[in-house]
């Protein structure tokens, strides 16, 4: 597999640099022009070009996540524009000049992670990051990035732009968060005096903004859908914990259908569940392994032990003859999310038992 970064030159000075940085800067792999080549190309693992840069630039965006030109930026300008395919897609491109004095971040500032990459490489280089993005120049909520350091999932990028736009332009703007990390704010300083935030969606009945921030792990109404998300944007962070007990051998196919169904009823989000919890005989379930492979959750296993620690209102002595545990959904649930009761105490379904419970996150 490559490096995510490629880093290409087409000057003597921009060589030069390219090779300077290489050295200093893991994960990149290093492109340059034949006529400036050095005789230790192959030992180094750098990689030759005959001809124009634009013959291997569309190579280069299906198989890196950044793009590093020592090209001027109107030339790459012009060379990537048949390229661009979407924001949520295009990688990270940045250009640098000919004297290493400025890192410009050209394309994918946010979902790219050019911004970021910006700033590393110019302080590899000792060169000034050159960053336009109004959130970042600002200091402010970069709105299609938004928690993604947390884990936060956007819902939808419909309405990205013109929130954006409220932000930037300190329109007035609900920030609600109904649960998910309070770590959001990066910025030494406080939230802007436009930004409102809010703890339920019930709180901002006096607050006329004309876009919103939603953080929850709850499906919406209808009502709520046509208030906050006709000029909203809807983060899901990941706050929810399934307790899962079944019976050997349940298939994937049952396990998913009965929890997406258990959401559902319950108005929850399948994008704001961590992990799924059980009881350690179940380490190896194929079943539930399969589960969270398919969803990318993490598998967390506790003793039976661990598990009678928690006090339930209704233990089981049939689960206990068979496991040594009392219970294994609803201490599982609350051991995992350190809650100190359930959303949902436990559905019993076919053969599955599926408790949940919301994290609950420090102020």
């Amino acid at each position: 597999m490559s490096n995510p970064y490629a880093a290409v030159a087409i000057t003597k000075h921009g060589v030069e640099m390219v090779r300077n940085m290489a050295g200093q800067f893991p994960g990149t792999d290093v492109y340059y022009m034949t006529k400036f080549a050095r005789g230790d190309e192959q030992q180094l693992g750098y990689n030759m070009f005959e001809g124009s840069v634009k013959l291997i630039l569309p190579d280069l965006f299906k198989r890196y996540n950044g793009i590093i030109l020592f090209i001027s930026l109107g030339a790459v300008v012009r060379m990537i524009a048949p390229l661009l395919v979407d924001k949520k897609v295009d990688p990270a491109v940045l250009v640098i000049d000919d004297r290493g004095e400025h890192v410009i971040s050209v394309l994918s500032g946010h979902l790219g992670g050019a911004n970021e990459l910006t700033r590393q490489v110019a302080e590899v280089l000792g060169a000034r990051p050159v960053i336009t993005t109004a959130s970042d120049v600002q200091g402010t909520i970069p709105v299609d990035l938004f928690g993604r350091e947390l884990g936060w999932t956007v819902d939808s990028f419909d309405k990205a732009t013109p929130v954006s736009a409220a932000v930037v332009n300190e329109e007035p703007v609900a920030l609600i968060q109904e649960t998910g990390e309070r770590n959001w704010w990066r910025y030494d300083k406080p939230v802007p005096d436009h930004i409102r935030v809010f703890g339920s969606m019930a709180e901002t009945e006096a607050f006329a903004f004309n876009a919103a921030l939603v953080i929850s792990d709850r499906l919406l109404t209808d009502d709520e859908q046509q208030r906050f998300m006709s000029n909203g944007v809807l983060y899901r962070p990941k706050s929810l914990v399934l307790g899962m007990g079944c019976n050997r051998g349940t298939s994937l196919e049952e396990l998913e259908q009965e929890v997406l169904a258990t959401l559902a009823e319950q108005s929850l989000s399948v994008k704001s569940v961590r992990n799924v919890a059980t009881i350690d005989l179940k380490k190896d379930e194929e079943g539930l392994l399969a589960l969270c492979q398919k969803y990318g959750w993490e598998l967390v296993t506790y003793s039976p032990a661990e598990l009678n620690t928690v006090t339930l209102p209704n233990p089981s002595e049939t689960v206990f003859k068979y496991t040594g545990a009392y219970g294994v959904s609803e201490p599982a649930a609350l051991l995992s999310s350190g809650a100190d009761h359930w959303l949902l105490e436990k559905k019993k379904s076919g053969n599955l038992t599926i408790s949940i419970a919301r994290i609950p996150f420090k102020h």
